[in-house]
């Protein structure tokens, strides 16, 4: 469903390369954009850092920890750590699938 006169609002201008969809009666504006990070290399890198981070911030807090029975929370983001160092390998190696390079 085009946007037209009609579509819109009193006051309202017509924009271009945007979608408008009504369900109901609300209407759902989809603008046409492309996606920031498609292979996720870096989303999966931040998230890796930030768990490795939140391993060393934990550390000296570890017999409070241990004292509260909350020793699991350093292991959790030792884990998270880990599983994004797999994550992130897996990643870059699909990048330069996609991109048509030789993987290792």
């Amino acid at each position: 469903m085009g946007e037209d006169s009609r579509d819109l609002a009193p006051g309202e201008q017509p924009v271009e390369n945007v979608q408008v969809h009504a369900i109901g009666k609300r209407r759902y504006v989809i603008a046409d954009v492309e996606p920031l990070d498609v292979d996720g290399v870096r989303t999966v890198a931040v998230g890796t850092a930030l768990w490795a981070l939140a391993f060393v911030l934990l550390l000296p807090f570890y017999g409070r920890l241990e004292e509260t029975g909350r020793v699991w929370w350093l292991w959790t983001c030792a884990a998270g750590f880990g599983l994004g160092i797999i994550g992130w390998d897996y990643c870059r190696r699909r990048r330069t699938r996609l991109r048509g390079g030789r993987g290792r």
